[in-house]
């Protein structure tokens, strides 16, 4: 896992972008980014797409979720504004912890480095402290159609190509006093193109339910690259 510090000037940025372009071997170009099979029904044409952005409110887990399957087919991901990421947690979802960058606390350069990010990476997820005005996400929406990224903001965003609340959280495996969280189901709503509609996405020791167990390479914490 490649991390970046607290941001301290825009100075700093194009450093960030050069080494990024010197460690990804692979970028997506195709219009579909690869998507785990357990979040396809609730994006419209079962897959992330270059060029656009989404939007989850109400689970991390969720909106981590859809870096998997890119990390894991050779493409380079971001993580913006999650300061409480964890490594454990990224490889039980299947993230590739060596093709991920993180920049926990960008500060008030999360705007600029996430359209840093879309310029390099395939797919970037991303938190904003403030509002962003009309004008500048459509100035990163351009960028995203420019360079093929995808971008799943943490939050409410216009211009989504989905927007997906969490409604309801169910958690199983607890005994009377004993045993362990194990198990957990999402209630998720969709609204998009398609209309809205209700899902159910279910979790099982962290993973989504219906995906396949990470690659062995992709879950050892201790190949993360840091740069602080």
């Amino acid at each position: 896992m490649f991390e970046y510090g607290r941001m301290s000037s825009a100075a700093s940025l194009p450093d960030l972008r050069q080494r990024i372009s010197e460690m990804q071997p692979l970028r997506i170009d195709e219009r579909a980014l690869p998507t785990a099979p357990g979040l396809r029904a609730l994006l419209p044409g079962g897959a992330l797409r270059a060029g656009s952005a989404y939007s989850v409110q109400g689970s991390w887990q969720l909106a981590l979720s859809f870096l998997a399957e890119a990390s894991q087919g050779g493409a380079w991901c971001g993580v913006l504004g999650c300061p409480a990421f964890g490594a454990e947690a990224a490889v039980s979802l299947g993230i590739a912890l060596d093709r991920c960058v993180l920049i926990p606390d960008p500060g008030r350069h999360a705007l600029t480095l996430a359209g840093t990010l879309s310029e390099t990476l395939s797919v970037v997820v991303a938190r904003f402290d403030s509002r962003v005005s009309p004008a500048d996400i459509e100035r990163l929406g351009a960028r995203l159609r420019e360079h093929g990224s995808a971008l799943v903001v943490m939050g409410d965003w216009a211009r989504s190509e989905s927007r997906l609340t969490v409604l309801s959280s169910r958690w199983a495996g607890l005994g009377a006093g004993h045993g362990a969280l194990t198990t957990r189901e999402l209630t998720v709503q969709s609204e998009d193109r398609r209309g809205t509609k209700r899902h159910a996405v279910r979790f099982e020791r962290g993973c989504l339910a219906s995906d396949r167990a990470p690659a062995p390479h992709t879950t050892h914490p201790g190949r993360a690259l840091r740069a602080v």
